[in-house]
């Protein structure tokens, strides 16, 4: 037990293990509708475009969180309005948008000299470095979250799954789609300091693909994403820890190797459970 229980006497590790619990469960429950809708290409995009909102933050000396969250939502909102009465279409508009803040963002860092010191963590992560100020920061973000998903849970559950149900109903329909892209922009924002911008889609994506091959119920979908986006925080915490190691790759990599096992081992929907099936039967 040692082992556990001694990086808890660093007050760094305590807070990047609350910071990775919240993160985790936020991007799993939020990452749900982004699988379900098929919005992963929008939320690595918007992830890549908060860069110059950190970059315009860096430079006048604001904090960086603001900057991100600033561009974040004006992403959103731009790829809303874009694609609004079938203008464009939404992946079309979301890589224009994508490479040319990007490649802004990207303009405005080589204005600094020493940017790449700076600036890294937001690149690829820095868990081990979740300050008092960034925590609280992540857990306010991330109970903003997670309550407007608790209100707005059956509107968001009809436009994911139908929409001529939704058209019945009567539900504002552009309302809740921009305040769903929204919520990304705002996680995005959450889960900086945690996996980086590089890393960003992995944790809206994987814990819930994951949690969809194991369950088909939307609710118990969430709960199966927010304990694999959990343990996934936890256990890449320590890994990054004793094997020093990127937090935020380390984080990742937990993730992606349970998707990988209940990818092949799921009962009823594995790949070697579907192969022994097939062998049965014929």
């Amino acid at each position: 037990m040692h082992w556990l229980l001694d990086p808890l006497q660093f007050d760094f590790i305590t807070r990047a293990l609350i910071a990775a619990v919240i993160v985790g469960i936020v991007c799993s429950i939020l990452g749900t509708y982004v699988v379900l809708r098929g919005m992963a290409f929008f939320g690595d995009a918007l992830a890549h475009t908060v860069l110059p909102g950190i970059a315009i933050a860096y430079l006048i000396g604001w904090p960086l969180a603001i900057g991100a969250l600033i561009f974040g939502l004006l992403t959103a909102l731009g790829i809303g309005v874009l694609t609004e009465g079938g203008n464009l279409k939404e992946d079309t508009a979301i890589g224009v948008i994508f490479a040319g803040l990007f490649a802004l963002g990207v303009a405005l860092l080589s204005t600094s000299n020493n940017y790449t010191v700076d600036l890294a963590h937001f690149l690829f992560g820095n868990l081990l470095g979740v300050s008092s100020t960034d925590l609280w920061i992540i857990g306010v973000l991330g109970t903003l979250v997670l309550g407007t998903i608790f209100l707005f849970y059956k509107e968001f559950l009809v436009i994911s799954f139908d929409q001529v149900l939704a058209v019945t109903l009567r539900l504002p329909r552009q309302f809740l789609r921009y305040l769903l892209l929204i919520l990304i922009a705002v996680t995005v924002v959450t889960a900086l300091q945690v996996v980086g911008i590089a890393l960003m889609l992995a944790m809206f994506v994987t814990p819930a693909a994951t949690a969809s091959l194991l369950t088909r119920r939307l609710p118990a979908m969430m709960s199966v994403s927010a304990l694999i986006g959990a343990f996934s925080g936890i256990a890449g915490l320590y890994l990054s820890f004793y094997l020093n190691i990127a937090s935020g790759a380390a984080v990742v990599l937990v993730a992606s190797l349970i998707f990988v096992l209940v990818f092949l081992l799921a009962p009823g929907r594995g790949f070697i459970w579907r192969q022994n099936n097939k062998t049965i039967n014929r």
